[in-house]
């Protein structure tokens, strides 16, 4: 169940966690909203491979991808 004052309450490790403590590379786009609450797409690769993650990220926003700021009250 999605909170929506405080958030989710991530039980265990995140994806993030996991390429942080590997030391594999990583990378998030936003990717709008579910519910009201922003989403992105992770990234992740081998140790090392920053610039190809970026290229894909980049590739992933050049293709289309409109992002909408949140709306505010």
């Amino acid at each position: 169940m999605t909170d929506h004052i405080n958030g989710d309450q991530s039980v265990g490790i995140s994806s993030s966690s996991l390429a942080a403590v590997s030391g594999y590379a990583s990378i998030t786009v936003p990717a709008g909203e579910v519910v009201g609450l922003p989403i992105g797409v992770s990234f992740i690769g081998t140790a090392f491979s920053d610039a190809l993650l970026i290229r894909m990220a980049f590739a992933l926003e050049q293709g289309g991808y409109k992002r909408k700021p949140p709306m505010t009250d």
